[in-house]
């Protein structure tokens, strides 16, 4: 098992090694899809990275690879919670007790401003950072 999780990491460095563009657009990119996959804004992923790329002239390929390495089906309910909880703690409210029965984004939208706005405030707490670390981890590479 070991070793087939080391084939596939040598398998994704080799394709993220081969993107095509400059190494700074390929990194900025990377970081915008990891800023866009930690939001809670999982069935727009997509559109966002292209849109955002296209308005910033980043590497979508890098950018939509960076939001699927971080939104994947592993990581996304450690997300929905993590957020949830810290946008509880960061409003200072404890009457936004929901008890999730399904986890998808439409139901939280149906819940109101007591379903949306624990994450509304808990997404730059948490999109920010990922932004500012998965930059400094990948621009300093990209200068090769």
């Amino acid at each position: 098992m070991r070793k087939n999780n080391i084939s596939r990491f040598k398998a994704f460095y080799e394709r993220f090694i081969s993107l095509k563009g400059e190494p700074k657009t390929i990194a900025t990119g990377m970081a915008m899809g990891v800023f866009i996959g930690v939001t809670p804004t999982i069935p727009f992923h997509t559109v966002l990275v292209v849109v955002s790329c296209l308005t910033f002239r980043q590497n979508i390929a890098s950018a939509l690879l960076g939001s699927w390495i971080i939104s994947n089906p592993l990581t996304i309910p450690f997300f929905y919670v993590s957020e949830y909880k810290l946008g509880r703690y960061l409003w200072g409210s404890d009457h936004f007790q929901i008890v999730f029965t399904d986890y998808s984004v439409w139901n939280v939208v149906s819940m109101g401003w007591g379903g949306v706005l624990p994450f509304r405030c808990s997404r730059e707490a948490l999109s920010l950072p990922s932004f500012s670390l998965s930059s400094r981890i990948l621009l300093p590479t990209a200068s090769y």
